[in-house]
C-alpha cells in the first residue's frame, strides 16, 4: 500500500519493480516500452511530491514527450511523444519514477487484452486467461505485483472489467474529474483517464494527484479537489446500497452470485440498508448497440489523421491515395479496420439520421434512466462481470444473450452518463479472482470511495497480488 509507504530507500523500490517487471514480461507480456529511470530516480530523492519514488507505469496511449507512445498499434510503433499529457506532468510533480508503458487494445478499442500490436497480454492468476481490456497491461502489471499503481484508460469499461479479471481496484471517476489532454482518444464524449490499485487507500490518493482543472482540456471541470484519503470512512451504517437487478437477472454462475450475495448480506449486517432497482430491460439491452454506434464513429472522426502522412508508420504507394490506404491497412488489425467500418457508416449522410443520432438519443434515455435509478441511493452495485476472466483461446460468447447484453455490458453506462465507478474484488473462483463494481453520483467519489472501503474490509480482500514465478 502506497499511501502510507515510506521512501527511505526509493533506488531500491524503483530497481526492484523493474526487476519484477522485467522478469514476468516473458509470462505477461503487459509491456510495450521500458524506460530509462536513473534521472527519475535522482528527481524523486529530493521531490516532496505526494507520491515520491513510486514506481508506476503508463498505459501506452499517454504522452510522454522524447518517449515512445503506439497506442498499441503498428501505425504509431515509431511514434515519439512531441510533449507530456498532463497527467504525465502531474505525475512526475508528485514524485513518480515511470518505469514503464504498458500494452493496450489497439487505440483503446478492445476488452480482452488480445488485439495489441505486441501480442497477446496474460492474466497473472492463469497465463492461459484474459486480463481484460482495453488497458490489459497495467492491469497485469499491478496484479502481478510489479508496481502498486498504473495509469489506464476506460471508455466502456476498459479499467473496470480488467480490475474484476485480475483481482485490483479500478476507478474511472467523473467525466472531468481527470484532464484527458495528451491521451490518444477513442471517443471523446466516453473517454474517462482512469487507474488501477491494489487497495481502496491507494485509490483516493492517487486521485487526489491526478484531478483537476487543466485548461487544456474543456471538458475538464472547475470543481476543487478533495482530499478523498483523509476523508475515507469505510462506516458502511446508513449509506443506501442499491443493487441493479437486471444484472443479477442475467447473471447465470451460482458462484458469482452466492459471493455477491454474501458480501450484501454482510453490508446489510453492518448496518448498510439495501434496495433492488430494476432499469427498463428493453432500455438497458441497447448499451451495446448504442456504444458501437458512437464509439465507433467518434473513433473514425478522431484518428482520420493516422493517414501515413503526418506521422507514424508509412507504406509507401504510387498515388497519395494509395500511400494513405497501404498504410492504414497494414498499420490497424481488422478488429480496428472493422470498427473503423462501422463508424464511417454511421457517419455517412444518409446513415447519420437512421444511426448515429438516434443512438444519441437513445443515450440521452439511458443517461435519464440511470439517473433516476441513482436517486434513491448513494451508490449502485452489480457484479463487474458474470464470471472469472475467459480463456485467451475463448470465442463462444453469444453476443445477443442477456448475459453478454446486459451482465457483461452494463458499466458503459458509467461513460454514457459520466458518473463515477470503481470496482474492487469481491472474492475468488476456484482461485480466480472477480469484483464487484461500484457507481455514485457525479463528483462523489469520496462516497464512492467510503463504501468500497467498508466493501474492502468486509471481503479481506485487499493488496491481492499474483507473482509470476518460475
Amino acid at each position: 500500500m502506497f499511501a502510507n509507504r515510506k521512501t527511505e530507500n526509493i533506488e531500491k523500490e524503483v530497481m526492484d519493480a523493474l526487476q519484477s517487471a522485467r522478469r514476468q514480461q516473458p509470462y505477461l507480456n503487459a509491456v510495450v516500452s521500458f524506460l530509462d529511470v536513473e534521472d527519475a530516480i535522482e528527481a524523486a530523492k529530493s521531490s516532496s511530491g505526494k507520491l515520491a519514488g513510486l514506481p508506476i507505469v503508463l498505459k501506452d496511449n499517454v504522452l510522454t514527450k522524447g518517449i515512445r507512445t503506439t497506442g498499441s498499434v503498428a501505425i504509431l510503433d515509431n511514434y515519439i511523444g512531441a510533449y507530456d499529457a498532463t497527467i504525465t506532468t502531474k505525475l512526475k510533480e508528485a514524485g513518480v519514477v515511470i518505469i514503464a508503458k504498458s500494452a493496450l487494445d489497439g487505440l483503446g478499442m478492445g476488452g480482452t487484452g488480445t488485439n495489441s500490436h505486441t501480442g497477446l497480454v496474460h492474466n497473472p492468476y492463469d497465463l492461459n486467461r484474459m486480463a481484460g481490456g482495453s488497458s490489459s497491461g497495467s492491469a497485469a502489471l499491478v496484479a502481478s505485483g510489479a508496481v502498486s499503481f498504473a495509469i489506464g484508460s476506460d471508455t466502456g469499461d476498459s479499467v473496470r472489467k480488467p480490475a474484476s479479471f485480475v483481482g485490483i481496484v479500478g476507478v474511472k471517476p467523473t467525466y472531468g474529474r481527470i484532464s484527458r489532454y495528451g491521451i490518444i482518444p477513442y471517443a471523446s464524449s466516453l473517454d474517462h483517464v482512469g487507474y488501477f490499485t491494489r487497495s481502496v487507500e491507494d485509490a483516493a490518493l492517487a486521485l487526489e494527484v491526478l484531478a483537476g482543472r487543466d485548461d487544456k482540456d474543456m471538458t475538464s471541470s472547475f470543481r476543487e479537489v478533495e482530499s478523498y484519503l483523509s476523508n475515507l470512512n469505510g462506516d458502511l451504517s446508513g449509506k443506501t446500497i442499491g443493487i441493479l437487478g437486471n444484472v443479477i437477472d442475467s447473471i447465470k454462475n451460482k458462484e458469482t452470485l452466492e459471493i455477491f450475495d454474501h458480501l450484501i448480506e454482510k453490508c446489510v449486517t453492518a448496518g448498510a440498508k439495501v434496495k433492488v432497482i430494476t432499469m427498463d430491460h428493453k432500455l438497458l439491452q441497447t448499451c451495446l448497440p448504442v456504444y458501437y454506434i458512437i464509439a465507433n464513429s467518434e473513433a473514425t472522426a478522431n484518428h482520420s489523421n493516422l493517414d501515413g502522412v503526418r506521422f507514424g508508420m508509412q507504406e509507401w504507394g504510387d498515388s497519395l491515395e494509395e500511400l494513405m490506404t497501404n498504410s492504414r491497412t497494414k498499420g490497424f488489425n481488422f478488429l480496428l479496420q472493422k470498427r473503423f467500418v462501422i463508424g464511417s457508416y454511421s457517419l455517412a449522410d444518409e446513415n447519420q439520421d437512421l444511426l448515429l443520432r438516434k443512438a444519441q438519443k437513445v443515450r440521452r434515455l439511458l443517461v435519464e434512466e440511470f439517473k433516476n435509478t441513482l436517486a434513491e441511493v448513494d451508490v449502485l452495485v452489480a457484479p463487474a462481470s458474470s464470471d472469472v476472466a475467459p480463456l485467451l483461446t475463448d470465442k463462444s460468447a453469444d453476443q445477443l444473450s442477456a448475459r453478454y447484453l446486459i451482465a457483461e455490458n452494463y458499466m458503459v453506462l458509467g461513460n454514457f452518463s459520466g458518473y463515477p465507478s470503481m470496482t474492487i474484488p469481491m472474492g475468488k473462483i476456484n482461485g480466480l479472482p472477480i469484483g464487484i463494481n461500484i457507481t455514485a453520483k457525479p463528483f462523489e467519489e469520496q462516497v464512492m470511495f467510503d463504501v468500497a472501503l467498508g466493501m474492502e474490509h468486509l471481503t479481506g480482500c485487499k493488496n491481492m497480488v499474483a507473482e509470476v514465478i518460475v
